[in-house]
């Protein structure tokens, strides 16, 4: 099973950015605890602060399903969306923080309808919460 794991802007900061909302882990830390918790799974892991380079990953492979944390484009991108909905294989967004307990603009997401599920504020662990759903169909 091949899964992608893709992260959208300022992910790439984790673990220095925020630590008391984002905690210290990093994007690294997530990579190597889903490689060691899931040794059977082919991970693809991407991030970029790029909203094109995020569809153009999705877009550019055969996938089984995919985990995704868009970060600010959550909130605005339709680009995204659209994506989404059209892609062959489940998408499950996921957020670090507990979204809807910060600022008033980072309650919405309008990727969400276009995903199988959503995870929320569950920190690293979300991601491996988000793999599980989708191996366990």
């Amino acid at each position: 099973m091949r899964i992608l794991i893709l992260n959208g802007p300022n992910l790439n900061l984790l673990g220095q950015r925020e630590p008391e909302i984002y905690s210290n882990e990093t994007l690294e830390d997530i990579h190597r605890q889903l490689s060691s918790l899931f040794p059977s799974l082919q991970f693809d892991f991407f991030q970029s602060n790029s909203e094109g380079a995020l569809l153009d990953k999705l877009q550019s492979d055969k996938y089984d399903g995919a985990v995704i944390n868009p970060g600010a484009l959550t909130h605005y991108s339709y680009a995204l969306y659209d994506c989404i909905r059209a892609l062959p294989f489940p998408v499950i967004e996921v957020h670090i923080s507990n979204t809807a307990s910060r600022e008033e603009f980072r309650r919405r997401s309008v990727i969400a309808p276009a995903c199988k599920g959503s995870i929320i504020g569950l920190g690293g662990k979300g991601y491996q919460l988000a793999v599980r759903a989708l191996i366990e169909k």
